[in-house]
């Protein structure tokens, strides 16, 4: 990755404007001639500082031999000749007090491994991608009439060695790409890969923004994790964490001796809670430092969309914070206006580059338009994302499925009330790591009752999700019964699998998500009451809700959920189409660990009301589970007589529209449609044999 010179001022203006979306092609290390002489030059922002120089290793960490020069804006550039990939470095900082700080480089593309804390030089420029097919597929398809379903995944934990230690990114790739693509996952969500010094903040305490963690390997091995799901056909999401930084004293914190990334104002600038620092959105340079890191993972490792943490804790100045210990804005709200501009300012410019990306916010509050355009900006427009994590239907989700079915039925709202305002955004349903730790329970212990009561709730519960309107998300070890809290420093219990009900447990889940991706009734309408109908959303007494997903063509599915234990034999459901029903999934299938109660052959309708509807099913529901119907075999509409009875119209008539219309060959070709244009498919699998409690700790390092 060349630096030219000539590029250098206009670069520098851009920096400091915070108009930069690409600080790190000018900022940091890159390779350079000067007079001849191959070297690295070194960019760094200090504001503050008396003094800045360049050391490591290879001038045996002497903090005189390499000064640099301040340029403007508090921008600082020096000349090391002779460095190779590898070579590891820091700033020395002096400060105003005289005091000498050892900075890692805040745009380092590279890391040594904790408990190490230098930057490495790394040039980004030698790997070849083999990911054009679905990069191509990901532009011509929007992500909101298509199937999401998300996997989320800590890579240190999910998998490990036989001596439980970390599997390198290429190892991963390895067995991670065939699993997902065999669950029938869309794709990965990984928790923050970004370097960071403390493993028990699972990566949320960043401290490089431009470097993939150096924990499983190089920025290489990073970008072949991410190719291999891609020629696979799996999307890649990595959260990202624009709120806050720790306080580790190599990192951004009080960078130059004075505060410089966080706001000067510990009201503002301080995260008592977690023991970390607040961005100061209004700094140009810290904008610029942003928005690029965030165009950075999207461009240079093929990244697919990004999931913001804590966006909640960026909008409110009282977030976490007592009576006067937060300052009110300008007009005397709790609201950070600045963080409002630059969030619209960052997804404004992330899909003008990149329109076909995802832009996930996980905000927890009722802040309007989180995922519509910006329009005007400020509190008016909206933020910009284009997708948000329902927090709502999560935490009514989990009271719910956590109660006795005797008390569900006083709390049936918790299963209706999220359709309330279902479409007011474009919503991700997750079941995320935060719900299965901190004595929380894994999702399977969520459940009430005995092991033998909890394997056929967390099916039910599963489907009601899959079919609820919104994108999806599960976290890792749900799909094959994880009775254990999820801990960062161990791998996922497999051996499980060795046991039958886990093993069915984890077919259903395969069977679950290979019908979602198949049923577009279950996807493509899912921002839209067009999408949805409720059958009946009020049978609280019997724990059941009923409901009807439309696709764009008007096909329909018919779902019915019961959350009791009792089998509930000649239940009635209101349908809008009469005809002949075939139940096409059911949770309590055998092959899922169920005992293959339910509907085994069609079920014709009767002119029955019931629910709104003129006829109905009298079906078959299984307890504690979730079935899906589909009208098979129409049949004719009923009509009025002209004395106000009704019939049925006849075949006979059918037959004589089919006659004329044979009579008329010339007007019928006439009618029909052009043909639709080809669908671009995805690439098909290559076959192959409440925050983190440590989180809020300093993350400080001796």
């Amino acid at each position: 990755m060349k630096c030219e010179k000539n590029a250098s001022p206009s670069a520098l203006e851009l920096f400091l404007q915070g108009n930069s979306a690409h600080a790190q092609d000018y900022m940091g290390s890159h390779p350079e001639q000067r007079n001849g002489v191959d070297g690295y030059v070194f960019r760094v922002w200090a504001p503050h500082a008396v003094s800045v120089s360049v050391m490591g290793d290879f001038n045996g960490w002497n903090e005189s031999d390499h000064p640099m020069v301040r340029l403007d804006g508090g921008v600082w550039e020096g000349f090391v000749p002779g460095l190779k990939r590898y070579d590891t470095y820091k700033y020395a900082v002096r400060t105003q007090s005289g005091e000498v700080r050892a900075k890692a480089d805040p745009y380092a593309f590279h890391a040594e491994t904790r408990p190490g804390t230098a930057s490495k030089i790394y040039d980004l420029g030698g790997y070849v991608w083999g990911d054009k097919a679905w990069m191509d597929y990901r532009r011509a398809n929007p992500i909101y009439e298509k199937p999401l379903n998300i996997y989320e995944i800590h890579l240190g934990s999910w998998r490990r060695t036989g001596d439980d230690e970390f599997l390198s990114y290429r190892d991963i790739a390895h067995y991670l790409v065939p699993y997902v693509k065999e669950m029938g996952f869309t794709h990965v969500e990984m928790l923050p890969v970004s370097e960071h010094p403390l493993d028990a903040s699972w990566g949320y305490q960043c401290t490089g923004y431009f470097a993939a963690t150096s924990r499983f390997g190089t920025p290489d091995d990073f970008m072949y994790l991410v190719d291999q799901l891609h020629q696979a056909g799996v999307g890649v999401i990595l959260d990202w964490v624009p709120a806050h930084f720790p306080k580790d004293a190599f990192g951004l914190y009080e960078f130059d001796g004075a505060p410089c990334y966080e706001y000067a104002d510990t009201r503002k600038g301080e995260h008592a809670d977690w023991g970390t620092r607040v961005f100061d959105y209004s700094r140009y340079e810290v904008q610029s430092f942003l928005v690029s890191s965030a165009l950075f993972w999207l461009e240079q490792y093929h990244i697919d969309g990004l999931r913001v943490d804590a966006v909640a804790s960026m909008l409110y100045l009282d977030y976490g914070r007592q009576g006067g210990e937060w300052v009110p804005n300008m007009f005397g709200g709790h609201e950070n206006l600045e963080a409002v501009d630059f969030i619209q300012k960052l997804n404004t410019r992330i899909f003008t580059d990149h329109p076909d990306v995802m832009m996930i916010a996980e905000e927890s509050t009722a802040w309007p338009r989180v995922s519509h355009p910006v329009g005007e900006g400020g509190l008016e427009g909206g933020l910009g994302f284009n997708l948000k994590w329902n927090m709502g239907w999560m935490n009514d989700i989990m009271h719910y499925m956590k109660l006795d079915p005797f008390f569900r039925q006083y709390n049936h709202k918790d299963i209706t009330f999220s359709l309330m305002y279902a479409f007011s955004e474009n919503f991700v349903l997750p079941l995320s790591h935060d719900e299965v730790v901190h004595m929380k329970g894994s999702f399977i212990n969520k459940m009430p009752g005995s092991d033998d009561e909890k394997f056929p709730a967390v099916r039910a519960f599963y489907t009601y999700m899959l079919t609820h309107p919104g994108k999806k998300l599960l976290f890792m070890g749900s799909e094959f019964g994880q009775f254990n809290e999820w801990h960062y420093e161990h791998s996922l219990d497999w051996h499980l699998l060795e046991q039958e009900r886990h093993a069915k447990l984890q077919k259903f889940f395969q069977g679950a998500n290979q019908f979602y991706l198949a049923h577009p009734e279950l996807w493509e309408l899912d921002f839209s009451w067009e999408g949805f109908q409720w059958i009946s959303a009020d049978d609280n007494q019997a724990n059941t809700i009923s409901f009807l997903r439309k696709d764009k063509k008007g096909n329909t599915l018919a779902i019915v959920c019961n959350f009791s234990p009792v089998d509930r034999t000649g239940y009635c459901i209101g349908v809008p189409t009469p005809g002949a029903y075939t139940c096409i999934f059911n949770t309590d299938d055998e092959a899922f660990g169920g005992e293959g109660r339910g509907d085994h052959e069609p079920v014709k309708s009767q002119y029955i009301p019931c629910n709104g509807q003129e006829q109905s099913l009298i079906i078959t529901l299984p307890p504690m589970s979730a079935v899906i119907y589909q009208c098979t075999r129409r049949f004719p509409p009923r009509r009025k007589k002209t004395d106000g009875t009704v019939t049925v119209k006849k075949a006979t008539a059918r037959k004589a529209g089919a006659k004329q219309a044979l009579a008329k060959p010339a007007e019928k070709k006439a009618l029909q449609k052009p043909a639709e244009k080809k669908e671009l498919k995805a690439p098909s699998a290559r076959k192959s044999s409440d925050k983190p409690t440590s989180r809020r700790s300093s993350g400080k390092k001796s």
